[in-house]
């Protein structure tokens, strides 16, 4: 373990259409881009859509999955005090059921500097990787260490001033409430 990791989730749709998000997958990698933990989850509701054209699920994979709170347990106790790296890690912490500190998320899918170079619109974690690291991933199904192994080398390229941009951030805000206060 590091002081960061990274993570990315694979999701199946369940519900009605299949609409909704269960988890199915989920790796995590060190700031050198190991593996640290890899597991498929036992799905706890019917699948209807297993995205395997996206997500790489298949009924093989989960059907002897590990429990999905066995899993949420081992991954709080992973990403707990440590920074998170992801590309829209507000999906994969919805799916888990977990919340992260705010000032030890980074999320390369919000990024202003990464944002900057598609029109500050947000970038999908394919085309960032091909711009900023010439890589090509994600040619057909998602492979979520791969996925968290790309994210952790989008950090860590711009790690120095990704952190220098969070303390400038936090000093604005500071002192924004520091007028506030000072108005009432």
């Amino acid at each position: 373990l590091t002081k960061v990791v990274a993570m990315d989730c694979e999701m199946v749709g369940v519900g009605v259409n299949g609409d909704d998000s269960m988890l199915a997958r989920v790796s995590i990698v060190n700031k050198f881009g190991h593996c640290i933990y890899d597991k498929y989850v036992k799905p706890m509701e019917n699948v209807v859509d297993y995205r395997t054209y996206v997500s790489g699920i298949t009924p093989d994979n989960i059907k002897d999955g590990e429990e999905f709170f066995t899993v949420q347990k081992e991954v709080n106790k992973i990403i707990k005090g440590r920074i998170l790296v992801g590309h829209a890690l507000t999906n994969d912490l919805k799916v888990l059921y977990l919340q992260h500190d705010k000032k030890n998320i980074r999320d390369t899918s919000k990024y202003k500097g990464y944002r900057s170079l598609f029109g500050f619109k947000t970038p999908s974690l394919k085309k960032l990787t091909k711009e900023v690291l010439g890589i090509d991933i994600q040619d057909g199904e998602h492979d979520s260490v791969q996925d968290a192994q790309a994210t952790m080398r989008l950090y860590t390229m711009y790690r120095k001033q990704w952190e220098k941009d969070l303390k400038i951030q936090h000093r604005r805000q500071r002192i924004r409430k520091l007028k506030e206060n000072s108005k009432t």
